[in-house]
């Protein structure tokens, strides 16, 4: 595309980190490429190699490209560094390398022992490690540096109720209640977390007045599936999805609606559309509920050719290996 033309240093770097701007991960990694012929700074652009095959969900390349990014760094440690660390960790983990995530985010605390976010990612790991009283203490340690925040709390009960620890969970809730800075939304989730649909309503209608924030529509639509409304709960996903038809959230929200209403085709279609756009952070969970919703349309040879893929991808969904034998017997 260039040939011919003169470039300043650090150009094909730039053109790669604009083309990850655009989703365009391939693009990123052809200029990324391009970088490294022409000696450009390696710190970068093996960190943007690694972001555009995290993209590709080649996380084992991406691990690859951000240890080869913090190799540069000769001993300096800077935003960039620390940055690359957090991105390394998140591809060792969604790579199934638990353990190493919770070593590299330990690194990172080992050299900023006050970075609660750091805090609150290695507990999730833990979590995921089985290990619930380490990531209560990292938990409680991310509180501690950053007591203020409504989100944080909120994003520990998440993933402690994900687990099967909400009851553990609930005191960050009510402690998130007695702050002085929480809006409308945010206290909307914590009624919503807190079983009080009807207050949890009333909070996110308020926050709702715009109809444009996917965060607020997503809970929203939830309160009124837990109220026993889920026709309307799939009018609001519905009503945003035609204006944001690339929210991979939401689509998989409408599927899940549909599929406990019975609209098995329709639940289909959304768990499609979601599947459809790029740089979707929820593909494992759309994959596994495009199979369900194959299993209740009884079409069980798509839906076990389906399952066939997806283990091969995660295999360490258990749950999966379970309905692959179900599957079989179909």
């Amino acid at each position: 595309m260039f040939s011919g033309c003169s470039l300043k240093p650090g150009e094909y770097t730039e053109l790669g980190m604009e083309s990850l701007e655009n989703s365009d991960y391939q693009a990123a990694l052809d200029f990324f490429d391009e970088a490294l012929e022409n000696d450009e700074d390696k710190g970068e652009l093996y960190r943007g190699r690694g972001i555009a095959k995290m993209g590709l969900y080649d996380y084992k390349g991406a691990i690859e490209d951000f240890r080869a990014s913090l190799s540069e760094s000769g001993g300096n440690v800077s935003e960039l560094e620390f940055d690359t660390a957090f991105y390394l960790a998140t591809a060792q983990f969604k790579n199934g390398d638990v353990q190493g995530a919770i070593d590299t985010y330990s690194a990172i605390i080992g050299l900023d022992e006050d970075n609660a976010d750091a805090f609150f990612l290695r507990g999730k790991a833990e979590l995921a490690n089985d290990d619930y009283d380490s990531a209560a203490d990292d938990f409680d340690m991310a509180i501690q540096y950053n007591p203020t925040d409504p989100d944080l709390y909120i994003s520990i009960y998440e993933s402690l109720e994900s687990t099967g620890h909400s009851e553990e969970g609930s005191g960050y809730l009510k402690d998130a209640m007695e702050l002085n800075n929480i809006n409308e939304y945010q206290k909307g989730r914590l009624y919503y977390w807190l079983g009080d649909y009807d207050n949890a309503k009333g909070c996110l209608e308020e926050a709702n007045d715009t109809k444009a924030d996917p965060g607020v529509v997503l809970y929203l639509g939830k309160t009124y599936e837990a109220l026993g409304d889920k026709s309307y709960a799939a009018s609001l996903y519905s009503s945003y999805l035609t204006d944001n038809p690339s929210d991979a959230n939401i689509c998989n929200q409408l599927g899940i609606c549909q599929l406990e209403s019975g609209q098995y085709e329709a639940a289909l279609a959304a768990f499609r559309q979601g599947l459809g756009v790029t740089n979707n952070q929820i593909m494992q969970s759309l994959r596994y509920n495009e199979i369900v919703a194959y299993e209740y349309l009884s079409d069980f040879k798509q839906a076990s050719v389906l399952m066939a893929e997806y283990i091969k991808d995660y295999p360490e969904d258990e749950a999966a290996k379970r309905e692959q034998i179900f599957l079989a017997s179909r």
